[in-house]
């Protein structure tokens, strides 16, 4: 059956590929090869076959090429949307400084009028002395005269009774008549002497009334001026303090525990916050002396929560041009305890508070590793380095450098991981640097 299908298909094909023979000749003899109609179909067959293959090989490798091109394209204009972002960020790191440059100015200015309202308070405050000094003299003085008139009237009185029981005894007896004209004249003298004495302490009384409206009117100038600078320093230090408090609460750090945390390691007093202490004479404390105390005081939170910052890792451990690469959370099926920067091996690295360095060596998958322990149990951790420039024990500050980024431990490129550790959790890095945001 097979034989016969062959045969008719020898057949069909026998009028369009009529049977061909191919002559081989050579010295000795002439050979001939048969090629039949079948064996013609399937040489072409086989043909078109590659001929096919061929086409689309060639097709799929100028799409693959046209597609590389794409994907080429795409990853220019990546590169490009990164750069444009990286240099937003410069940007916006430098708008940033400015502002706390601006900030920093601000503060030393307040400070300024704060030592100068110090001096002007005290200044103040003697001169209130004096001028209480001033009315107690006068006050004495108008007791003394006051006293000394109502004894004056006593006399008068006295010798008025005299002088009429003289008149009464004139009567009986004239002899006695000079004697009673001298103690008129007497009394005469003493009452224009002592009319003159009031009307003395009169003008002297009337001179220190003016003078006391005087000495009203100017310390109450002082005190609308003082209350004027005050309003200014209470609205710059709230102003001041307002994005301090959002930021530690926005990354979970009661400001209230970290102040005093602070306020325990740096007890020194001294110098223009200290507050001001004024004798009261056993009295309350004046408004102004008050308010004073109370702007010193919130200058004082304002310089703890400098210091705060300073302990926290609110600083950037990259400065330079770089990108984020990986974030904090679930990746590959694992936890990423941190934040991946990446860029060119030998960028400088920083330190994002001041703290002490704990680690300074390789660290398995970590590769060259840097641990820093900070205030309020917090440990930062900057992996896979290409040199690490501090030493285990070393202290260091924000912003000192003390590595370079490189691909050590496992690695796919060069980049910084950079970790924030609460105890022995890891928590999010980046909360703390968008904290930091809008006040640094």
């Amino acid at each position: 059956m097979k034989t016969g299908f062959l045969t008719k298909a020898s057949h069909h094909l026998d009028r369009y590929l009529p049977e061909q023979r191919l002559f081989l000749r050579s010295d000795t003899e002439t050979r001939f090869i048969r090629l039949t109609p079948l064996t013609q179909a399937s040489v072409l067959f086989s043909g078109a076959l590659i001929v096919g293959w061929t086409i689309l090989a060639t097709s799929v490798l100028l799409i693959d090429s046209i597609g590389a091109g794409s994907a080429r394209d795409e990853a220019l204009r990546e590169q490009q949307i990164y750069a444009d972002r990286l240099n937003e960020l410069s940007r916006e790191r430098d708008m940033r400084a400015k502002e706390a440059r601006m900030a920093q100015e601000r503060f030393n200015a307040a400070l300024a009028q704060v030592s100068e309202m110090q001096s002007r308070l005290l200044a103040s405050e003697d001169r209130r002395r004096e001028f209480e000094t001033g009315i107690e003299v006068i006050q004495t003085t108008l007791r003394r005269t006051m006293k000394e008139r109502d004894n004056a009237l006593a006399r008068a009185s006295e010798i008025v009774d005299k002088y009429a029981d003289v008149s009464v005894a004139i009567k009986a007896d004239g002899s006695q008549r000079r004697e009673a004209e001298d103690t008129v004249e007497f009394l005469t003298a003493t009452l224009s002497q002592t009319s003159g004495e009031r009307d003395s302490m009169a003008l002297v009384a009337a001179s220190a009334e003016q003078r006391l409206d005087e000495m009203r009117k100017q310390v109450r100038l002082e005190r609308e001026k003082n209350d004027r600078v005050f309003s200014q320093l209470e609205d710059a230090v709230s102003v001041s303090l307002e994005p301090l408090d959002e930021m530690f609460n926005s990354v979970g750090m009661p400001p209230a525990r970290i102040l005093e945390t602070v306020r325990r390691g740096y007890s020194g007093q001294g110098g223009p916050l200290t507050p001001l202490s004024i004798s009261t004479k056993g009295e309350p404390a004046d408004a102004t002396s008050a308010r004073a105390n109370n702007v010193l005081d919130r200058l004082d939170t304002l310089n703890l929560y400098r210091i705060a910052a300073q302990k926290a890792p609110f600083g950037m451990p990259v400065k330079s041009g770089f990108r984020y690469t990986s974030g904090f959370g679930p990746r590959w099926g694992r936890m990423h305890k941190g934040t991946d920067f990446a860029a060119a091996t030998g960028t400088p690295v920083y330190a994002t508070a001041d703290g002490e360095v704990i680690w300074a060596s390789r660290q398995s998958a970590y590769g060259k590793l840097i641990k820093i322990r900070h205030e309020f149990g917090i440990e930062t951790r900057f992996a896979h380095l290409n040199k690490i420039h501090v030493k285990v024990g070393q202290r260091v500050s924000r912003g000192d450098r003390i590595g370079d980024i490189g691909n050590t431990g496992r690695s796919t490129g060069p980049h910084l991981h950079y970790e924030v550790r609460i105890g022995s959790k890891a928590v999010n890095p980046m909360t703390y640097i968008k904290a930091a945001k809008n006040v640094f």
